[in-house]
């Protein structure tokens, strides 16, 4: 197997680990909350909320400094660094003993998330950029699976071993996979096709360059737009399927309604990497834009629950092609020498949706109604349809004038 395969199928596997790893506590963070005292439903809640939400925030800070990093020292180096750190944090939250030392330990964790936008980036630094799409599709199937299926492991275990075995067996895994890498990926830095790989470029430079270069800048915006996006229904969607059917898996089904979304990421990422390297990135990513906004409002009339399944699948078919498309784009259109920075700074816009869609969800269903969520979300698609679209007209009309 030639190495750029080899290397591919080990960040995939190894990916969806370190992926599995950032969720699989969402289905018993109240429940080990609750163990450290005794506190108030109101008092779990909102920690729960700052427990969670703490590692995507300090993640949108750090991921740039990361991918900066790697471009400097070496991709695989900063993987070691940060899969060891994600495992030691996740280790120390099984002796954890309050709620305070958990949040600091999920703070730490935000600190050393910059393991899968190093990993996109290396994957991405040895690929051909007419195959940058079908490839970075491959590999984001690892982490979408991860991330699909994080939650149900993190239950499995929880119910086998406890919770504080749930902690130290993920670690194990994590600390493992991140050893495979050390010994299996073979980085090569010789890349003959980046006549600017031996320039260094201030953040400064990078950021001016990211801001005038008006369509990479929006392409980037979408990525904060479908996370956003994404997870502004998530704190809401149990209490609307409440409303959609009476029955006692309230929270079987709306984590199905939410879990169907990321199967049909899983299913269609692959095929729109390849469309991309085929029609171009900009138009795939436009496309799924458009799609994604006329499979999300509908889900807001939904009558039943199976309704909104079948709808949530085919929003998820959309936003699957948004991540391999974005990043073969930056690929195509970045110097190698900076992608890293530049992809680090994709991954932060892409926690603040994490963080800000929750937020916004709430905030939105509180004032008005649930359903309100779904048109607000839907806007923002086709806002960010509407810039993509003019800006690839104006930046299309400019090269034309320029030939």
């Amino acid at each position: 197997m030639a190495i750029e395969k080899r290397n591919l199928v080990i960040m995939c596997i190894v990916n969806f680990f370190v992926a599995a790893s950032a969720t699989m506590i969402l289905p018993f963070l109240s429940i080990y909350i609750d163990t450290f005292g005794e506190f108030t439903d109101a008092y779990v809640q909102r920690w729960a909320g700052f427990v969670f939400g703490i590692t995507f925030l300090i993640a949108f800070f750090v991921s740039p400094f990361w991918g900066r990093f790697g471009d400097k020292f070496g991709r695989k180096r900063i993987l070691l660094i940060t899969g060891y750190g994600i495992a030691i944090s996740i280790f120390l939250m099984g002796y954890i003993q309050s709620v305070l030392g958990l949040f600091i330990l999920r703070l730490i964790m935000g600190i050393v998330t910059g393991f899968i936008p190093t990993s996109i980036a290396l994957i991405a630094a040895q690929t051909k950029k007419e195959e940058a799409g079908k490839v970075l599709g491959t590999l984001q199937m690892g982490t979408v699976s991860g991330g699909l299926f994080g939650p149900m492991i993190g239950g499995v275990l929880a119910d086998s071993f406890g919770f504080a075995y749930t902690f130290i067996i993920t670690a194990i895994i994590i600390a493992a996979a991140t050893t495979i890498v050390h010994f299996g990926i073979k980085e090569n830095r010789n890349i003959a096709d980046d006549k600017d790989r031996n320039k260094r470029h201030s953040m400064r430079e990078v950021l001016k360059m990211i801001f005038t270069n008006k369509v990479l800048l929006i392409v980037m915006f979408v990525s904060f737009i479908i996370q956003t996006a994404n997870f502004s229904i998530q704190p809401q969607l149990a209490l609307y399927v409440d409303q959609l059917i009476q029955a006692e898996n309230i929270a079987f089904l709306a984590g199905m309604a939410f879990s169907v979304t990321g199967l049909g990421n899983l299913m269609a990422t692959r095929f729109w990497g390849i469309l991309g390297d085929r029609i171009g990135h900009e138009k795939v990513l436009l496309t799924c834009l458009i799609l994604a906004g006329l499979f999300f409002l509908p889900q807001a009339f939904v009558t039943n629950i199976w309704q909104l399944v079948f709808l949530r699948f085919l929003f998820g078919i959309q936003i699957g092609g948004v991540i391999p498309v974005v990043t073969a784009y930056i690929r195509k259109s970045v110097p190698l020498s900076i992608q890293g920075e530049v992809l680090g700074y994709n991954q932060s816009f892409r926690f603040l949706g994490n963080v800000a869609g929750p937020v916004v969800g709430g905030l939105i269903s509180g004032y008005w109604t649930i359903a309100s969520v779904f048109y607000f979300s839907t806007s923002l698609f086709l806002i960010a349809a509407i810039c993509l679209f003019i800006c690839l007209r104006v930046d299309n009309t400019g090269q034309t004038n320029n030939r």
